[in-house]
């Protein structure tokens, strides 16, 4: 790597450390905002404020063509710090236990480097509150700012503590799962448990509800298609020897596309009013669709795949979600893993661990990585 990048690795750790003390809870990142815009205004880059916190940072460049992106998250998490690191959080219950900080230490980094050329093409830096929820992506898709910057391509990375240091994680087509989380209500007439012929009794027919619910993967479902329904909780009655007349059950759907998705969701709703029928009882269902799925272009992951060669691993579609998907319906994009996982080195804990970290070395193979992909696309001319 070139004695830039070296300078600018030093920077990015501290800029790192700085933002790890002080995480903020979703469209709530003011300190974060203010930090950030100090740097980028130093930088001499045009921004803008998305999503109340959230900022685009602009810089133009010498030909007319279409922007490339490349977006950091920016808020952490309701965990308390456990590393016990001299740069820990400062905020009271809360930490960067996800990499955030590491993301948009990246992303300053590629600021600062790319502050210093005359771009061949503009570049938009997409710094995006609330990833975590409710989803920061969405707001700034429906402010308009990738029609409002002419966006052609997007490029995003997540640090991985399962994947080994210095590999690029990269999946074709569906990456990250769609999601949703449900709430069922199930009332009916309760009564004594010695007269089980005079009252309908909630708890089995929620027994019959879960079983149902089984069959939807296993029956309505095609087998090579990838999806979970899962229920998670469930609270119902209130002594050993009453039948209870409400039982409440939460839980999740994953699924890869978004079809399928759909199609839980019915099955779901038609079991659900089957079993009215069956117990003569009400059930009530709330289903509230969360991120969509992370769909990568082939195009885009066959550059990348060339580009980096040795450093790629190719790895399995995960069933967890992330709100970048939100900019990849409207444009073509490429999410990728930033491994961090050094067993030498004691950094082993998964994300949104009380223990998690990496090494800072990582930073500046991410930065790497995206000032390789802007020499690709004509961002510099040189790297």
């Amino acid at each position: 790597m070139s004695n830039r990048l070296n300078v600018i690795g030093e920077e990015m750790k501290a800029i790192r450390r700085e933002l790890h003390k002080i995480p903020e809870t979703g469209l709530n990142e003011h300190k974060t905002s203010n930090y950030i815009i100090e740097k980028l205004e130093k930088y001499g880059y045009i921004i803008e404020k998305v999503a109340g916190t959230g900022i685009v940072a602009y810089k133009k460049g010498r030909v007319f063509k279409k922007a490339i992106a490349f977006r950091a998250d920016m808020d952490g998490l309701r965990v308390n710090e456990q590393t016990g690191v001299n740069y820990s959080s400062n905020e009271n219950g809360m930490m960067h236990a996800c990499g955030h900080d590491g993301h948009m230490a990246i992303l300053l980094g590629l600021a600062s480097y790319l502050s210093d050329f005359e771009l061949e093409r503009d570049i938009i830096l997409l710094f995006q509150p609330a990833e975590e929820g409710p989803g920061g992506a969405e707001i700034i898709v429906n402010e308009g700012i990738l029609e409002k910057y002419n966006v052609e391509y997007i490029f995003g990375l997540h640090i991985l503590p399962d994947l080994e240091q210095g590999k690029i994680g990269i999946t074709p087509g569906p990456m990250m799962a769609q999601t949703g989380e449900f709430d069922i209500k199930i009332t009916s007439k309760g009564g004594h448990g010695a007269m089980p012929h005079t009252a309908i009794d909630s708890i089995y027919v929620a027994s019959q509800l879960v079983s149902s619910y089984q069959s939807i993967i296993s029956r309505n479902i095609e087998p090579i298609e990838g999806c979970v329904l899962t229920i998670g909780k469930i609270e119902g009655g209130k002594a050993r020897n009453i039948i209870a007349d409400n039982v409440r059950l939460e839980g999740t759907i994953r699924a890869f596309n978004t079809e399928v998705y759909n199609k839980i969701k019915k099955r779901m709703v038609e079991i659900n009013f089957g079993l009215e029928k069956m117990f003569n009882v009400n059930i009530c269902m709330e289903i509230r669709d969360m991120y969509p799925p992370v769909v990568n272009d082939y195009k885009l992951f066959e550059i990348i795949k060339d580009l980096f060669k040795d450093e790629i691993k190719i790895i399995k579609p995960m069933m967890i979600s992330e709100d970048f998907s939100y900019y990849q319906r409207e444009i073509p994009g490429l999410f990728f893993m930033l491994g961090s996982r050094n067993e030498r080195k004691g950094f082993i804990h998964p994300l949104h661990s009380c223990y998690f970290n990496f090494d800072e070395e990582i930073l500046k193979i991410g930065l790497d990585t995206y000032l390789k992909i802007c020499k690709y696309f004509g961002v510099i001319s040189d790297y």
